[in-house]
């Protein structure tokens, strides 16, 4: 099994896979992603059995923000507060949650994650990261999940969404083109393994290490078909993963062709016969 370059020994620390120059366009990609992947799961908290009990929400890494203002149009939370190192994803929800005029109960504050949270000791009543693995590596877990921790009530919830390495289709440059990128995010240590759960399988285990109880995971299968709404939402995304070139190309291992993969990718895309597959798993736990 290859050894994954850690980049803390070479004093350039890896950072999101996406640089700072594209995040307009990554603005427009992620606010997309939020919605169709909330939607594909079923809702924002669909496998949570008391999701009404959720009155104070922190949402870590929220970028747009679409994540916690369904959160608040569909349930009764009072206070919901996200974080994003981005000024202009923080400055584009605050917009959109004065749009929708719920500005007295959402809030987004610029804040990095990887350092200590400013907020007290058991301030949230749900704790919530999706897609963490776009910027946190294998060493920055203990002290997230520590911090997450320290912030979450005793009998509050901690709650991580992530994916498997890779997308599943018919499409072959497509399915090589995440490999391509699925390697990359390993090699700059974003994965413990190369294998295709080499996060998420480790996420239950982490959770039980840093202090949860009554481990749960929910895996969503979500399918995206030509033609249909889904498959419309995916391919929009799709077309914004140029934004993942530089990164790719820095770390893959393989020196895969990312350019020519991805053209064809959207060719394929395009074809009535188009399938893909995407894979998430929710993990959640207790704080004692």
């Amino acid at each position: 099994m290859p050894t994954p370059y850690d980049s803390r020994k070479n004093g350039s620390p890896s950072t999101y896979f996406v640089s700072m120059k594209d995040q307009r366009d990554e603005l427009t990609r992620l606010s997309g992603q939020d919605r169709m992947l909330t939607a594909g799961m079923g809702g924002p908290l669909a496998e949570q059995p008391a999701p009404l009990t959720f009155q104070q929400v922190l949402d870590v890494g929220c970028g747009p923000g679409a994540w916690l203002m369904e959160v608040a149009q569909t349930s009764s939370a009072q206070k919901l507060i996200g974080i994003d190192i981005s000024q202009q994803m923080i400055d584009y929800a605050n917009a959109q949650a004065a749009r929708a005029h719920l500005s007295e109960r959402v809030s987004f504050q610029v804040m990095d994650a990887l350092q200590p949270l400013a907020f007290p000791n058991a301030t949230f009543d749900l704790v919530n990261m999706r897609l963490g693995s776009s910027y946190l590596r294998t060493w920055d877990w203990p002290r997230v999940l520590g911090e997450f921790i320290r912030v979450t009530r005793s009998g509050g919830t901690i709650r991580l969404v992530d994916t498997e390495n890779g997308h599943q289709s018919n499409s072959r440059a497509l399915t090589g083109m995440f490999a391509l990128f699925a390697n990359a995010l390993f090699q700059a240590g974003h994965s413990f393994t190369d294998e295709r759960t080499g996060l998420v399988s480790h996420l239950p285990r982490l959770l039980t290490q840093y202090g949860c109880t009554a481990i749960q995971t929910n895996i969503s299968a979500l399918e995206f078909r030509a033609g249909t709404s889904q498959g419309k939402a995916y391919f929009k995304n799709l077309v914004h993963m140029q934004n993942a070139r530089f990164f790719v190309q820095k770390w893959d291992s393989t020196k895969g062709d990312f350019d020519a993969l991805y053209q064809q990718a959207l060719q394929d895309a395009q074809q009535s016969d188009f399938v893909a597959t995407w894979t998430f798993h929710t993990i959640w736990g207790i704080r004692p």
